[in-house]
């Protein structure tokens, strides 16, 4: 079908024509961009749909999240216990209680997001959840996402009381001084073990996509179009396919494979159109959580009333909580370099940035990279030092960075965690800029909620959730952060030909706004309201993808819709337009 969609303005992240008053649709494409005459001219017999915004844009792109997986892990049946919903361990246990009383004696448990900094209590292991829950499986996943907690039932379940296993490359089990396992685990591969019982039981529901569907939901409502799948395992295609398939179905997905799954370097097939759902590389693991204490830094974690309440050991890390030897990476990089994937690594660490900016180095001289388009990606890089972007640049690495990480934790990090001079430019987003790594803004899954205006808004004000100014050196401009969370997030997950700015021959990917964000004042960017968005020219209808999943009931959509925007702007009212002179 023809259309000519039209806005008070439309701001195309195209610097050829940055700004235009209409877009012609063809099909999924977008055919001209311009004034409203030029787009007729373009499609004389297009109806023409008012889009009733004070601005479009590209739909907005989360470069490194976790749909399915969240999912999963905040939504109903689960508990979602992030600081933003529980600031203290005491909200926790209240969780805890509700669901202890609202739910069957017999049905298994899940909880997101502990925080041991945010919400200064230290980890739980199995005996402090025993004395909550009993003999029940329940698990309790950290919210860095690198971390679980469960129950002695679950480690039982898992016949691991009489035999405990070795820790995985990559990860490692908590432990008594007798070598048992203590119902603590770190690091995607153990954490996902150890809540393998628990997961197991919730897919086995009778709604076993109600999270993931809920959690696309989320993420549309937030104005995202397109994202990512940074853990991804063979087993989630069927439900990347089914979510890919619904009437009104919001996202585009590109999946990178976990590289400790055997599989991790076979070609992807689907039925499903590679616009919608594609396997672009693979997800490795440098490092640890800046919020577990895990991070490869040559600055110290400070002895100080919040990490010690934490947990956290003072010193430095150095490289010890790397997850890989260095002999490892180039055994995984040269596995998998000649297969053409695009190499993802987490990493949050200056060292551990080192390290890996080294094997990089390394593997795309020896498989003849060096100077091509290979875009390989370091994510977070949150403790990066100012001369490693420009390494980073002449490598041809791209950075695809966490806005969220000095929204939520800034106040910490400066000061608390560590000493000004590493805490305050935390996620240096100037530098990244200047440097020309092309940095994309992401929320990280569950880590944090899918908040892509207030992403733009931290890194133009540098304003933390308390809205202090911390590191203000390290602020981009507007165009910046609205081009990191547009055409930059397109170039990170290879798929810039097709999205990231509106401009012809690209699909008709579109986020509908109440205000221009250059219109409002910066610390209230992250307050504007999302009216809606459009894949490939077509009004996304939530009702519709939610009633066609048969997940969802209507009292669960509201209850999505209901969480809103934690921590943004101080509980500011939604931004709309300003009203007409009279």
């Amino acid at each position: 079908m023809d259309r000519i969609i039209t806005a008070d303005t439309v701001i195309t992240m195209d610097p050829r024509r940055p700004r235009a008053q209409a877009i012609a649709v063809s099909g999924e494409r977008i055919v001209a961009v311009g004034a409203l005459e030029e787009c007729r001219a373009a499609l004389p017999q297009a109806e023409v749909e008012d889009s009733g915004a004070a601005c479009l844009l590209p739909g907005f792109i989360d470069s490194h999240s976790h749909p399915v997986l969240s999912g999963m892990a905040t939504m109903p049946p689960a508990y979602w216990v992030a600081p933003w919903f529980c600031p203290t361990w005491d909200d926790v246990l209240a969780v805890f209680r509700r669901a202890i009383a609202e739910t069957d004696a017999a049905a298994p448990l899940s909880f997101f997001g502990f925080d041991g900094l945010l919400q200064q209590h230290e980890e739980p292991t199995a005996a402090v959840l025993d004395e909550i829950f009993g003999d029940r499986l329940v698990l309790v996943f950290g919210n860095s996402g690198h971390t679980s907690y469960v129950t002695s039932a679950v480690i039982r379940a898992l016949g691991w009381d009489r035999n405990p296993p070795a820790d995985p490359v990559g990860g490692f089990f908590g432990r008594t001084p007798d070598g048992a396992l203590d119902g603590r685990a770190t690091e995607v591969p153990a954490a996902m073990a150890l809540a393998e019982p628990v997961l197991s039981a919730i897919a086995g529901a009778a709604r076993p996509l109600q999270g993931a569907v809920e959690y696309y939901v989320l993420m549309s409502s937030a104005g995202i179009t397109s994202t990512s799948e940074l853990t991804y395992k063979t087993p989630l295609k069927t439900a990347y396919e089914t979510l890919a398939t619904l009437p009104s179905s919001p996202l585009r997905i590109t999946l990178y494979h976990m590289s400790t799954e055997t599989d991790c370097g076979a070609p992807f097939t689907s039925h499903v159109p590679p616009t919608m759902l594609r396997k672009q590389g693979i997800k490795l693991w440098a490092d640890g959580s800046p919020w577990v204490g895990n991070v490869a830094m040559s600055a110290p974690y400070l002895d100080t009333p919040a990490t010690r309440a934490a947990g956290i050991s003072p010193g430095v890390t150095g490289e010890r909580p790397m997850n890989y030897t260095r002999s490892q990476l180039d055994a995984l990089l040269d596995a998998h370099a000649a297969e053409g994937w695009q190499m993802a690594f987490h990493v949050n660490g200056d060292i551990g940035l080192d390290i890996v900016l080294d094997a990089f180095a390394r593997a795309l001289d020896t498989h003849g990279l060096s100077g091509t388009d290979h875009r390989w990606r370091v994510e977070h890089i949150g403790g990066a030092r100012h001369d490693q972007f420009s390494r980073m640049a002449a490598l041809g690495v791209v950075a695809s960075m966490g806005p969220f990480q000095f929204h939520y934790w800034g106040d910490l990090l400066d000061g608390q965690m560590f000493d000004s001079a590493v805490g305050a430019p935390w996620q240096r987003f100037r530098d990244a800029f200047d440097a020309g790594v092309h940095p994309s803004f992401h929320n990280d899954g569950s880590v944090s909620p899918p908040t892509p205006l207030l992403n733009i808004q931290t890194a133009v004000t540098r304003r933390t959730s308390s809205g202090t100014v911390r590191g203000p050196e390290q602020a981009t401009t507007l165009d910046e952060a609205l081009r990191a969370q547009t055409i930059n997030g397109a170039h990170a997950l290879g798929c810039d030909a097709d999205a990231g700015s509106i401009e012809a021959g690209k699909l008709a990917d579109l986020v509908a706004l109440a205000a221009d964000p250059y219109t409002v004042a910066p610390e209230e960017i992250g307050a504007i309201a999302v009216l809606g968005t459009w894949l490939g020219g077509e009004r996304i209808d939530l009702d519709a993808f939610a009633a066609a999943s048969g997940q969802v009931d209507d009292a669960s959509l509201a209850a999505v819709r209901g969480l809103g925007v934690p921590g943004c702007c101080h509980h500011v009212a939604a931004v709309a337009a300003p009203a007409a002179a009279s």
